[in-house]
């Protein structure tokens, strides 16, 4: 067994655990392997273990491995999203997490209509209160609901929501639970969109994430190990449109 197949292995047991331990079916809860900044070749251990849902940060990176690994997997964004950026990533990719305004929610539309699919996507809540993070205030959460819900061809699932670096994953608790609760009340307040997604929880925190509802966890660091330092200083160097600094997934 390879070591990712391992790792993966290690952490389908540990969301199992923890979807037990809330009373929930662990298969509903995907692992989405954020594989930003590792290589092609890891991400192919990861298919042979049986992984299909993948993630990424940057577009570009994720242009070139969509174009080696094509529908074989799911396709995640997690990254920011600048509208300049859309165009490539409409048509492929399976799921947007990172929504947070409107003018973002109309280009995607614009891009869609040509092609005739229709692109699921998250909308991203704010609810560590850090104002350098993306994402909608909780406030604002229902007009950018609204807003979305009248744009053809984008439909919203869910939302996306980050814990603030906190000491342990027993502290990023009340986060996650604040995210299922908005969760909960849009889904009310929109029944029209069918929001049910959650995505929540990284390799630090997830099983809380679980314990408090989160249907999707992205996962990189358990699975794949850290990044290089080279690859890190790249990114800083970049400082591109695709906002690498901006972690949704580790």
């Amino acid at each position: 067994m390879s070591p990712v197949a391992a790792a993966l292995e290690r952490v389908r047991e540990r969301i199992g655990a923890a979807a037990e331990r809330a009373g929930r079916d662990p298969g509903d809860v995907t692992l989405v392997a954020v594989s930003k900044a590792h290589p092609v070749p890891l991400i192919r251990e990861a298919i042979a273990a049986g992984q299909r849902d993948f993630g990424e940060n940057r577009v570009q990176e994720a242009v070139a491995k969509y174009k080696e690994l094509g529908t074989q997997v799911r396709w995640h964004f997690v990254g920011r999203l600048q509208r300049n950026k859309v165009r490539h990533l409409v048509g492929w990719v399976d799921l947007i997490h990172s929504l947070d305004r409107p003018e973002l929610a109309a280009e995607i539309g614009n891009r869609v209509a040509a092609t005739g699919v229709t692109q699921e996507v998250l909308a991203e809540v704010n609810v560590s209160g850090d104002q350098g993070r993306g994402g909608v205030t909780p406030e604002d959460l229902a007009s950018l609901l609204e807003s979305v819900a009248s744009v053809p061809g984008v439909r919203v699932t869910g939302l996306m929501a980050m814990a603030p670096i906190v000491g342990s994953p027993e502290d990023a608790r009340p986060y996650f639970r604040q995210a299922a609760r908005l969760r909960d009340e849009a889904a009310m307040e929109f029944p029209e969109l069918g929001i049910h997604h959650l995505s929540m929880g990284m390799s630090q925190d997830y099983e809380v994430a679980i314990e408090e509802g989160a249907t999707l966890v992205r996962v990189g660091e358990a699975i794949f190990g850290h990044r290089s330092g080279r690859v890190r200083a790249e990114e800083r160097v970049v400082g591109d449109v695709d906002s690498a600094s901006n972690v949704r997934g580790r």
